[in-house]
């Protein structure tokens, strides 16, 4: 099941402000090339699903949290797009997509490797011939999880619905490769507030880069910055590029 931050209806409305469209989708447009058919996996409240779908791509986004499909569905230029409630086993059988994607670190979700190597096993069987998997990683080399402090993650912003809104991070158990942190956020001076808990693997370059193997893809390009600059140990992100 998501995490509370995606499946209740006051923390899905804050999504999007709290994480605007950036480089990262200028990225994933850029890769999407000519017209094809892209599948949007862990598409949240459709951002990126749209901006592809006006492109001119056929589009479908998948996700697990109703709140953020709910978002996705009501955005302008959300009926140019298929959207369905799940998990990469809820796309039909029959789906043949000629680029996946999973974006906003989606694959960290993935916690064990006999999990995340079937996720990509079936994500591998909906590409056509030629077909292109693409996702990013934050690097596990640069600790980024240090700054999740309240210290050095506390945001304040103005919701047009939701008034001022705060909210901050807290690492409370770092183990094995995974990170545990909870997600504070205060609602209008403390009128009422939510604690969620979230756990992200953190892999490296060649962790990935056996779960892919052991999926089926044998290419990768591997970057490290979102102006595609290619991966270095001190890059913040593992961007791979699979076939």
């Amino acid at each position: 099941m998501p995490d509370s931050i995606y499946t209740s209806r006051e923390l899905a409305a804050l999504y999007d402000s709290l994480n605007a469209a950036g480089p990262d989708t200028d990225f994933y447009c850029a890769i999407a090339g000519h017209p094809s058919r892209i599948l949007d996996l862990g598409c949240g409240t459709g951002l990126l699903s749209v901006r592809l779908a006006g492109l001119g791509h056929a589009v479908t986004g998948v996700d697990p949290a109703d709140s953020m499909l709910d978002i996705a569905r009501r955005r302008d230029g959300g009926d140019h797009v298929r959207w369905i409630l799940g998990d990469i086993a809820a796309v039909p059988l029959n789906g043949r997509f000629d680029l996946v994607l999973m974006t906003g670190h989606v694959f960290q979700v993935f916690l064990g490797q006999a999990e995340t190597v079937a996720m990509l096993s079936t994500v591998k069987r909906h590409l056509e011939p030629g077909g292109r998997l693409a996702f990013e990683s934050r690097n596990p080399l640069t600790r980024i999880w240090e700054d999740w402090v309240p210290e050095k993650s506390r945001r304040v912003i103005e919701h047009p619905e939701l008034g001022i809104v705060e909210t901050w991070h807290e690492v409370t158990q770092v183990c094995g490769g995974q990170v545990t942190f909870r997600t504070h956020t205060v609602f209008d001076a403390g009128r009422c507030a939510d604690v969620s808990d979230s756990v992200l693997s953190f892999r490296d370059q060649t962790e990935i880069e056996f779960m892919l193997r052991q999926a089926g893809f044998s290419e990768m390009e591997w970057l490290g910055e979102w102006d595609s600059q290619p991966f270095r140990t001190e890059s913040p992100e593992i961007i791979v590029i699979a076939h």
